[in-house]
């Protein structure tokens, strides 16, 4: 007869921001090898946790800039449509003068 198998499905620990970023600190300072020593942790945790920080500020980078090319192409938008504006008004006065 079989016997039924057991279930042997372990979670994974969930860590915070906090802890993570603290690790990531520790890891600059003291090497990635020892800070997972004394935090009873994988390296690769750290190594991986390290990669996603980079990218998420890569990220943030990277949308920074199109934004301020917007906030600057939106200034100039409004200079030259104002500017329009003046030499619409300022035609329509040199051609009443003209009739």
């Amino acid at each position: 007869m079989a016997r039924p198998k057991k279930s042997t499905k372990t979670t994974r620990k969930q860590y915070s921001e906090e802890y993570r970023s603290e690790a990531l600190a520790l890891a600059a300072k003291v090497g990635v090898s020892a800070a997972a020593k004394q935090l009873g942790l994988h390296t690769s945790q750290i190594y991986g946790w390290r990669s996603k920080a980079r990218l998420h500020q890569d990220r943030g980078d990277a949308e920074k800039q199109p934004a301020a090319e917007n906030a600057r192409l939106e200034r100039q938008l409004a200079e030259q449509a104002e500017e329009l504006a003046i030499l619409k008004k300022a035609a329509a006065y040199f051609a009443k003068s003209l009739k």
